[in-house]
């Protein structure tokens, strides 16, 4: 099941983002003469139109192959009419052309993160902030576990000074640590008012806080049914955004532990670590798999843009070069290009899976 979940994740992920090329190249009057699901060997295709439509053996992703893209100018599919060929090649087309058809890919893939965050807010709720602070988790071993703190406790006061957020909680226990403390606490589920002596660590695992709990101010709440498209949507965009920014600064480290220290990061995955997050997705249910699908997703549009030959935004720096200097660069220079830089992305591939490899020997 794991297995197929994972296929059929990364087939979404793929698959979208060929169809937004496909889309894009199809309003922009290029010519698109493969659109395909999965990858080669063909198993089955069927022309309509213009279009060589075709089944792949290998379930993941898609592709889009356009006309003249290479630069050649030159017809890869005998099938197609000569007449319906000329002045559509790819790159034949205004600049502004093959920029649509560039961004378009990673433009569906953001769409595909927001619709699956908005998704996943609609079903399971709204997040909405309660103004109290609620016990959500609580360590092994830990001042917290000691005094018999429980998930689902409500801290209402701190030596008798009422709390109301979340930064002034972590502020007071840090201040505190190493002195004795007296929580007020409000048990919902028994409806109890409780006074709990303990003390908080002055240096506590990694991970974790003086008290050993995570706290939260926030609850899903559940809004009329016909706002909470609405807000489903906002929450999806602005999930979207947080993952966004969490990738990029996980990118940028990822970076330099690659160029600087010449090392892959421990927490970097491939194809395999990939697979063994799916496995432990997919225990937790559809709405677990449908964040991941979105995070994914998120990150696919990143690493798509960067200005890395054989990428999308690789294609966008010689898109560049020919803004600024008003000539294309020679096609055989483009190709070229792209080819050393899928070498050197298959590279980095082989590198990150034989570091899952070990990861998992380790384990």
């Amino acid at each position: 099941m794991t297995l197929l979940i994972f296929i059929l994740i990364l087939s979404v992920l793929v698959f979208v983002h060929e169809l937004g090329h496909f889309v894009a190249a199809k309003k922009a009057g290029i010519l698109v003469e493969e659109f395909g699901f999965g990858l080669p060997p063909k198993l089955w295709g069927k022309k309509i139109g213009e279009t060589l439509y075709s089944i792949n053996a290998l379930p993941i992703g898609g592709f889009v192959r356009l006309y003249g893209e290479d630069g050649s100018g030159e017809m890869t599919n005998d099938q197609l009419p000569m007449t319906n060929s000329k002045g559509r090649a790819y790159f034949d087309a205004p600049i502004w052309r093959r920029l649509t058809v560039l961004f378009a890919g990673v433009t569906m893939n953001l769409l595909l993160a927001i619709v699956s965050f908005s998704v996943l807010y609609y079903v399971s709720g709204i997040p909405t902030k309660t103004g109290k602070i609620a016990i959500v988790a609580v360590a092994e071993n830990s001042p917290a576990r000691l005094a018999e703190i429980k998930e689902g406790d409500e801290v209402v006061a701190i030596d008798g000074q009422e709390i109301f957020s979340i930064e002034q909680f972590v502020k007071d226990t840090k201040e505190k640590a190493g002195k004795e403390i007296q929580l007020q606490i409000f048990r919902e589920k028994d409806s109890q008012a409780l006074i709990v002596s303990l003390v908080p660590r002055e240096s506590p695992p990694e991970g974790e806080g003086p008290l050993g709990v995570a706290v939260s101010d926030v609850e899903l709440k559940k809004y009329p049914w016909w706002q909470m498209p609405y807000l489903g949507m906002v929450e999806g965009f602005k999930e979207s955004l947080a993952w966004g920014k969490m990738i990029l600064g996980t990118l940028k480290s990822t970076l330099v532990s690659l160029v600087v220290k010449g090392q892959v990061p421990k927490d970097i995955a491939g194809p395999i670590g990939i697979f063994q997050i799916t496995g432990l997705v997919a225990k937790e249910g559809f709405l677990a798999i449908l964040q991941f699908l979105g995070i994914l997703s998120v990150n696919l549009a990143i690493i798509n843009v960067l200005p890395f030959p054989a990428l999308d935004g690789g294609r966008l720096l010689f898109l560049g070069y020919e803004i600024i200097f008003r000539k294309k660069a020679p096609p055989k220079v483009e190709v070229l290009v792209n080819q050393i830089g899928m070498t050197l992305l298959l590279a980095l591939m082989v590198l990150i899976t034989v570091n899952d490899v070990f990861r998992l020997i380790k384990k």
